[in-house]
This record gives structure tokens, sequence and C-alpha cells, in this order.
């Protein structure tokens, strides 16, 4: 692994430099390609920052930590840095298993129930069946915040209509309501 260490208000420290080097080079092991790691040691007043980008192929880490000791900064420092890549390595490993929990949602269960139908679009429907309540859109909008799921369904109090609230990708809320 490649690595660059930085001194920021400290004084340069052959002690600090080997005991980062011995840190990440449990990190190699781990790691499947070269990596190249930036480490910038700093102190500000009586906080002592520890800070690591880490890049490795499609991998890339950035972790800052700060205590009242270096080595104590530097240790939680590769303790987030260790998570992260198994993490990432957990993810990978999904991903290639053919199980991909990654991109499908565990909480919702979905059935297809209609048996009949035997054309070729069909198959790609997913029919869910869902409770909904009468309630004024101010709790709905409780219930959406309080969820996983980009949109709500609800019967709407006031209209004693159909209503879905839903999550713009600008963070803003809309709401589909029948005409008339």
């Amino acid at each position: 692994m490649q690595t660059t260490i930085t001194f920021k208000k400290i004084d340069t420290s052959d002690s600090l430099k080997s005991y980062v080097q011995k840190k990440l080079d449990r990190f190699d092991k781990m790691l499947d390609s070269p990596a190249e790691a930036y480490i910038v040691l700093s102190v500000e007043k009586f906080r002592h920052i520890a800070e690591i980008t880490l890049n490795c192929d499609r991998l890339r880490i950035h972790a800052k930590e700060d205590s009242e000791s270096m080595y104590s900064s530097i240790d939680t420092l590769m303790d987030k840095v260790k998570s992260q890549i198994n993490k990432y390595k957990e993810k990978i490993k999904r991903h290639m298993s053919g199980n991909k929990q990654s991109i499908k949602d565990e909480s919702a269960e979905f059935y297809y129930s209609n048996d009949s139908l035997d054309h070729p679009a069909t198959d790609r429907i997913i029919i869910e069946t869902i409770d909904y309540k009468p309630m004024d859109i101010e709790d709905a909008v409780i219930e959406l915040d309080s969820g996983r799921q980009s949109f709500f369904v609800f019967n709407n109090a006031r209209t004693e209509q159909l209503n879905v609230l839903y999550k713009h990708n600008s963070g803003k809320l809309g709401l589909i309501q029948p005409r008339g």
C-alpha cells in the first residue's frame, strides 16, 4: 500500500509513522488490489485529529477522528476504516453471489395472486395489497416521513377519496387525488 503521511501543527515523529504503517498493513490483506492511503495527523488546541483518504480500485473511503491522544485517534480511525471495508466487501459478496438483497427491499412482502393472466406483460407486474385508513393530509405526511417508502396511500378524511402522497426528487412532497 502506498502511504503518504502529512503532519500539521505537530512535529514529525517516526514512532507515529511506524504506528500508522503497522495499522495500515492489516488492510493490505483485506483489499484485493493495490491501494493508496493519504493520512493527515494534526493538532488543534487539545484535539488530536487523524484523517484518512483511502483509494482502492472502486472503493474510496474518507474518515476523520479526533480525541485527546493521537494514538487513540488513529486506533478509532482504523476501526472505522476496517468496518467500511468489511461493509463494502460484504456488499460485493452479496451482489456476486446472485442474492440481490442490496437491490431488493427485504421488509416488503409482495405476491402475485392472479393465476389466470398468462400474458408476458403481466409477468412483470407485482400485485401488492394494502390497508388504507381515513386520515388528514397532515397525518399522512407524518406516516410517510416515519416509513422507508417513497409513497403513502390513504383515504382522505375530508374528501373521502383515495389519495397518494409521495416524495419528489427535489425533496418536496406531492399529493395525487382524483378530480371531481
